[in-house]
């Protein structure tokens, strides 16, 4: 198991002006961190890379698909083209940094609505847009994530369930599915089965308390979860993603309105023993 830090609290562009941060989140003890990939070059991602092998810390990747005029579901082909190429563009950013996956709600456009469920045409548009994004993930040896959101921030894949039969109807190795354990607390009726169900399908695990703050002080039902992914065999990332008021962008997007932290070092140090400690008695 390898303990990472998202790099969302702070910033969606990380750069060697957060070195300082980032050698503090490696002396807390994290194995890695997670990069946005939202802007720049490979060219740019490989620099970055290299200064996180000097650090010592390993990197997965994340992203999001805010614009509608990218939506891989759109009923306009080249809409469905321009998000297609943004995701080669992000797995191209992905492989230059050294991440193998690149996890988040890349099936569909963050924050917008048809006003209805997702239809069986907007499904099938899904699948033959993540195919032709997991032949370019399988070239450059980048694994997609797929998250499941809650329904308040997208309506095409809620719940673990029918994300997991997404995956299936897709068909492709490099198209898979993650766990996030907010959107799980909101969704799911049963947040450890939801995970147990689908674990076959699951490469990455956002840790992530209900509140969005410091995992370990809301009610997630924390011993269940970490005794059920450790007793799967997952032997992978678990990733804190935690969020703040810093990015005006980010925080109207993920409706974060006040601080859920005293400090945005609490969440790492305390996050990060949180983890250890669980994973410690789950495996007692």
């Amino acid at each position: 198991m390898k303990i990472g830090m998202c790099m969302f609290l702070w910033t969606t562009a990380v750069s060697k002006k957060h070195e300082s941060l980032l050698r503090d989140i490696k002396a807390t003890g994290f194995d890695g961190v997670e990069i946005p990939v939202f802007s720049g070059t490979p060219d740019d991602y490989t620099k970055l890379g290299e200064l996180l092998d000097r650090i010592g810390l390993e990197r997965t990747a994340v992203s999001a698909m805010g614009d509608p005029a990218m939506n891989l579901i759109s009923a306009d082909g080249g809409t469905r083209k321009v998000g297609i190429d943004y995701m080669r563009w992000a797995i191209d950013c992905s492989a230059a940094l050294g991440a193998k996956t690149l996890s988040g709600p890349l099936h569909s456009t963050l924050g917008a609505f048809s006003g209805s469920g997702p239809t069986a045409a907007e499904k099938k548009r899904s699948v033959a847009s993540q195919r032709a994004i997991g032949d370019h993930a399988g070239k450059k040896n980048v694994t997609i994530g797929l998250e499941a959101l809650n329904r308040f921030e997208c309506y095409l894949l809620n719940t673990m369930d029918d994300l997991s039969e997404h995956v299936d109807a897709i068909d492709r190795p490099h198209i898979k599915a993650m766990y996030d354990t907010f959107h799980a607390n909101i969704e799911e009726a049963d947040p450890i089965g939801a995970y147990t169900r689908n674990r076959r399908n699951i490469v990455h695990i956002h840790i992530s308390e209900n509140d969005r703050g410091v995992p370990g002080r809301g009610h997630i039902p924390w011993k269940e979860t970490f005794s059920a992914i450790r007793k799967s065999g997952y032997d992978d990332w678990l990733t804190i993603e935690a969020f703040g008021r810093s990015l005006k962008d980010l925080a109207a997007a993920t409706k974060v309105w006040r601080d859920f932290s005293e400090s945005p070092e609490a969440v790492y140090r305390d996050g990060y023993k949180h983890i250890k400690s669980g994973w410690k008695r789950a495996g007692a």
